[in-house]
């Protein structure tokens, strides 16, 4: 497979300058992307990071097939619990996941730590044991923080301290850092007890021009939906790659069926919608694909492959790259 010009070349793994990556709960790889840096988003390069990823893992055999095709790394598809009994993770400085997230959001059924899909973060905690990487980031929605009035973070808290680290946790806005998008996000940061470095948050970049009281002139402000998307206005369907859009009729009233406005970040891009994806700030249909990712802060030259339904999903359970990124330079100042 060839990667495009904009597209981050797996390192070699002997590179002594590389700080080793194991990235967990992968999906296409959105997360990893921001940490290897070397892309372009909208006309703004976002540099090479020294991370790599030395083992991915994910159960999505479509979106493991979309991560290959773009990051040029294999992945391991299979259940990661299969992996962690078999006691083979490589050595790492870092390990990243974002662990299933369904079960805490605010929109799912939040059955929380006694579903399924709930326990997994416990399959992180056991990596992040087995490994003992310098630095973990664990991502999640921010309903995480109020479920069971805050009982559920303090657990997950206690129990990655258990295994030998200091917990640092905090809510991120992924619209103050670039990302046109009013998508907030909790990451649990993890730094090894026997480093004497503390967890600082990236800067946010960007403010919310509409917010009261408050001016800073160094930020910019953030990024609308109209800058973004703009220049798609008059493409037909199929112009470019993953511009086809859900034709899923619209019911008022329900999730998925307002228009984003142009005027302001998108809202949350969501991973289960079926098919009620929003409607384009014009009105006459629903977003594309590639219209997601780049609400998502994907570079237009990654490809979302299979069916346009199954690009969706695989956007919406993405981490913004360009929010990455700027999670993986906070990580880096720890490490260096």
């Amino acid at each position: 497979m060839s990667l495009s010009k904009n597209q981050p070349k797996m390192s070699n793994q002997n590179d002594t300058t590389k700080f080793k990556v194991i990235s967990l709960f992968s999906g296409c790889g959105g997360l990893d992307l921001g940490f290897m840096g070397g892309f372009s988003y909208m006309g703004n390069k976002y540099n090479e990071l020294p991370f790599e990823v030395v083992y991915a893992n994910d159960i999505d055999e479509q979106a493991c097939e979309t991560y290959e095709h773009n990051l040029g790394h294999k992945i391991e598809c299979k259940d990661f619990r299969e992996v962690l009994e078999a006691k083979k993770l490589p050595d790492a400085d870092v390990v990243l996941g974002g662990f299933p997230c369904q079960d805490f959001s605010v929109a799912g059924k939040r059955r929380g730590l006694e579903a399924k899909r709930g326990q997994l973060y416990k399959s992180m905690i056991e990596a992040v044991e087995q490994v003992q990487p310098k630095v973990f980031i664990a991502e999640n929605v921010k309903g995480l923080l109020n479920i069971g009035k805050g009982e559920v973070i303090k657990i997950m808290e206690e129990d990655f301290a258990k295994v030998g680290y200091t917990i640092y946790i905090n809510l991120f806005h992924t619209a103050d850092y670039g990302v046109p998008q009013t998508r907030e996000r909790v990451i649990i940061a993890g730094i090894r007890n026997d480093i004497d470095k503390k967890y600082s948050p990236p800067e946010p970049t960007h403010t919310d021009p509409l917010q009261k009281g408050f001016l800073d002139k160094e930020k910019k402000n953030w990024v609308t939906a109209k800058d973004v998307l703009s220049d798609l206005e008059e493409a037909k369907e199929g112009d470019m790659e993953n511009h086809y859009w859900s034709k899923a009729k619209r019911y008022p009233g329900t999730q998925g069926n307002n228009n984003i406005k142009p005027d302001r970040p998108a809202p949350t891009m969501r991973a289960e919608h079926h098919g009620n994806i929003e409607f384009h700030y014009s009105g006459e249909r629903r977003l594309s694909a590639r219209e997601a990712a780049r609400i998502q802060s994907f570079p237009d030259d990654f490809v979302f492959l299979r069916s346009t339904s199954r690009a969706y999903k695989q956007i919406g359970n993405a981490v913004p790259p360009v929010f990455g990124w700027h999670v993986a330079q906070s990580v880096r100042k720890v490490l260096e």
